[in-house]
């Protein structure tokens, strides 16, 4: 409501009732948000949202798990399977693999292999980010082509071209290696051994991995203000001064989730391994993955095969654990 000016000799004080009226006590405005708060249906609509996703998610992945688990306490080879049997052993399979010392090898070949290629795939994808960050733009683009392109490849024809670059008497490696003054090398076998075999795995997974690291260190790159690098400079930083000062503080969560996401893939990692040498020579570059597809389906031993996946899965979820209690920690230090 317009005030009108006092007029001569009127007083330009409120009254005594305005000024006495508590402000708490005056009657509040209209505004557009209900009085309430948020309706009922407004509240339940990201979940039921959610609900499509949700029940797919169970359906493709959570009745696999479950079969999976229920076969682990089954004695199912190929008797029980024709004749449709349902014979419960309880923790046979499970005893079985624990107080077997080949598991035990398996694990600790597993273990080791995955912790080489993250490590490999971590620093190598970085160095790639970085130099990302560094190029111009058509070289920039070139290189990023070039990522992609081994990004997208199929995993089975990637191994498949592997194999055949490995070949003993036709592949292109030992071709270039005997011309360059290798000779021992022209009918070399690189699957007749376990390191030479794990070589060539190695190879193959870490330049499949490269390109997600890379990318992804590029993208968090361009987000960091240009005046902080002036700064260090103006400091006096170096290069290794900068990364460990400025880049890598801010960029520590992201090192952690794509980290423990490498840890993951590689772990399971089973075309690679299978296909280049079915686990071969003699066992020796078995992993948790193939050993299982092996017991389960090679040996027809399905109660086994199973016990080792979850044996395996339950692994996973143990390092899940420590990587979200860090998780966690870090959002109670910010």
């Amino acid at each position: 409501m317009r005030t009108q000016s006092p007029e001569p000799g009127e007083s330009a004080v409120a009254p005594a009732d305005d000024v006495a009226t508590p402000r708490a006590q005056r009657t509040p405005e209209k505004s557009g948000r209900p009085a309430g708060g948020p309706s009922l249906a407004s509240r339940f609509t990201p979940y039921l949202l959610l609900l499509p996703a949700v029940a797919a998610t169970v359906a493709l992945l959570g009745w696999p798990l479950l079969k999976t688990v229920l076969l682990s306490f089954q004695n199912l080879n190929k008797r029980q399977l024709i004749q449709h049997l349902t014979e419960w052993n309880g923790l046979d399979n499970y005893t079985e693999q624990l107080t077997d010392s080949e598991f035990w090898t398996i694990t600790l070949r597993t273990v080791v292999f995955t912790a080489v290629n993250v490590a490999l795939i971590m620093v190598l994808g970085s160095l790639i980010g970085l130099l990302l960050d560094r190029l111009g733009r058509w070289m920039r683009l070139a290189l990023s082509v070039s990522l992609l392109l081994a990004w997208a490849m199929p995993v089975v024809a990637a191994t498949t071209v592997y194999t055949w670059l490995f070949d003993q008497h036709y592949g292109v490696v030992n071709w270039f290696l005997d011309k360059l003054g290798w000779h021992s090398m022209a009918d070399f076998s690189w699957t007749s051994g376990e390191y030479s075999t794990f070589f060539v795995i190695i190879l193959l997974i870490v330049w499949q991995s490269i390109p997600f690291v890379a990318f992804n260190v590029y993208a968090g790159l361009t987000t960091i203000p240009r005046e902080l690098y002036e700064a260090a400079r103006m400091d006096g930083a170096g290069s290794f001064r900068i990364f460990g000062s400025v880049i890598f503080p801010i960029m520590k969560p992201f090192f952690l989730a794509t980290t423990f996401l490498e840890v993951i893939w590689v772990f399971k990692a089973f075309t690679q391994v299978y296909l280049i040498n079915k686990g071969g020579p003699d066992g020796l570059t078995r992993t948790l993955p193939v050993h299982a597809f092996l017991e389960g389906f090679g040996a027809q031993r399905f109660g086994v095969g199973s016990a080792i996946a979850v044996l395996t899965i339950l692994m996973l979820g143990a390092l899940m654990a420590y990587y979200f209690r860090i998780i966690l920690k870090q959002e109670d230090e910010l």
